[in-house]
């Protein structure tokens, strides 16, 4: 840790010394009628760099802030002060000693989407989309990323790197059909919401939301963690993320019952079945991704966590998309009639 503020320390001064100056990037938040999560990140950078983060119209990609390698280079302002307007109201927030911002904030806002506005010392004000759950809501998706909605085909120990320093989103694959499938839920379930969780580092967040919105994935929240040490670890634990993630999603709304998608690399089928122990309430089905042979050597081999303990809760092995679908459509998940229809109609 000693290290690590150090390294921030000297990345402040280069920054101020270069000009930089203080930038907002704004994350997709999401909430209740009474409460929204404000997600974003504040960093020094270039002025050019700076500019609205905005909800544009169906199919357009919301701007998240820097592209590539940038992210991970741009020194964070830790225990920035930051405002962030809801509505008509104003709220002064304090972001991390990594300069993310992660907090809950009461509101009134109505069932949907919205756009909420955050600004921090000199920085351009930008604007951050919220989705706000239905009342009602009893049903929605958390999915992970790598391997499930995109396919990585690297090592693990690289995709940290790869993520870093490919700074087109153009360079990553669409997992075959999973973008149909998530589409066919939200016909099927207008209000079910659709959550991306990750073991991913907020800084490849714009990366991440410019895939989603380019292959035609729901807009939704992503969930993912902060880059750097712990008090205890070089590296955090994105196993430990994922499960305090869903923690906290079953906290948060103890009515919905997710369907928590994910794939045989390694973790997720025992992150998952350990979660449907403890809150068997809180879980509609869980679906895995079953890896090829070739990704799941580059993947770390595949998990042994078979023959689960999860009495109620279905379990669903596909390689793809459609396989998945189909599955699903015999559990009741999905309608038949969300086989054809129209596309995505929210921004990311």
């Amino acid at each position: 840790m000693r290290l690590n503020d150090a390294w921030l320390s000297f990345q402040t001064r280069i920054a101020l010394r270069r000009g930089k100056v203080e930038t907002v990037i704004p994350y997709t938040g999401y909430g209740t009628t009474s409460w929204v999560r404000v997600l974003a990140r504040v960093v020094r950078s270039d002025a050019r760099d700076q500019g609205e983060g905005a909800v544009a119209g169906p199919l357009k990609p919301i701007q998240e802030g820097l592209r590539g390698w940038r992210n991970f280079t741009s020194a964070p302002v830790a225990h920035a002060s930051v405002q962030v307007t809801v509505g008509d109201t104003v709220h002064e927030v304090k972001a991390d000693r990594g300069g993310v911002v992660d907090v809950r904030i009461p509101s009134s806002l109505w069932p949907g989407w919205h756009t909420i506005t955050l600004s921090s010392g000199g920085s351009e004000t930008v604007k951050s989309p919220v989705r706000v759950f239905e009342e009602d809501a009893d049903f929605g998706v958390v999915s992970d990323i790598d391997d499930t909605v995109v396919v990585t085909a690297l090592p693990r120990p690289f995709l940290a790197a790869w993520n870093t320093f490919v700074l087109d989103e153009h360079a990553r694959t669409p997992t075959p059909g999973m973008a149909v499938l998530y589409e066919r839920i939200v016909r099927s379930i207008r209000s079910a919401p659709v959550l991306y969780l990750s073991t991913g580092a907020w800084n490849v967040a714009p990366t991440l939301s410019r895939f989603l919105s380019r292959n035609l994935y729901p807009a939704g929240p992503k969930l993912l963690t902060n880059w750097g040490p712990t008090q205890d670890r070089w590296f955090r634990s994105g196993q430990d993320h994922k499960r305090r993630s869903l923690e906290q999603l079953a906290e948060e709304f103890p009515d919905i019952k997710w369907l928590l998608v994910g794939d045989d690399g390694q973790h997720d089928e025992q992150i998952y079945a350990e979660f449907a122990q403890r809150h068997p309430g809180n879980v509609r089905a869980i679906a895995i991704r079953q890896l090829s042979a070739g990704e799941a050597v580059l993947a770390g081999g595949r998990s042994r966590s078979r023959g689960h303990s999860t009495p109620g809760i279905p379990w669903i092995y596909a390689p793809d998309g459609a396989g998945m679908s189909a599955q699903l459509e015999e559990l009741g998940i999905i309608d038949a009639d969300s086989r054809s229809g129209g596309g995505p109609t929210d921004a990311h």
